[in-house]
């Protein structure tokens, strides 16, 4: 997406290395990646149980002590200020440390999907 093209979407609130918890399910994950509107497929999106609005950011969520990921919407999700790290397998994989009650996200991009 080009530059000019993002005008009309809002800021993510939230960073990759912010630590997070879902509003409704309460689990506490950390933030990858973000995109600036739900580019899941609409299957995924239709089977999804709250449907939130497509038009703000999505983010790609590490899911503490699983090895699951997660892809909420921004109003699903609220910063977790616990200051507790996430335990998840690929946590090693896009962060090179936890300071300050946030990882420090490294240079390897999230995968592309199509």
């Amino acid at each position: 997406m080009l530059r000019d093209e993002l005008s009309g979407y809002k800021k993510p609130s939230f960073i990759p290395g912010d630590v997070v918890r879902h509003v409704r399910y309460h689990y506490r994950g950390v933030v990858v990646a973000s995109d600036f509107m739900c580019m899941a497929d609409e299957n995924w999106y239709q089977s999804n149980k709250t449907q939130p609005d497509k038009n703000q950011p999505w983010y790609h969520v590490l899911v503490h002590e699983s090895g699951s990921i997660t892809y909420p919407a921004e109003s699903s999700l609220e910063l977790d200020e616990s200051g507790e790290q996430v335990v998840h397998p690929l946590l090693d994989q896009f962060f090179t440390c936890f300071e300050e009650g946030r990882y420090q996200r490294n240079e390897v991009p999230w995968p592309e999907t199509n």
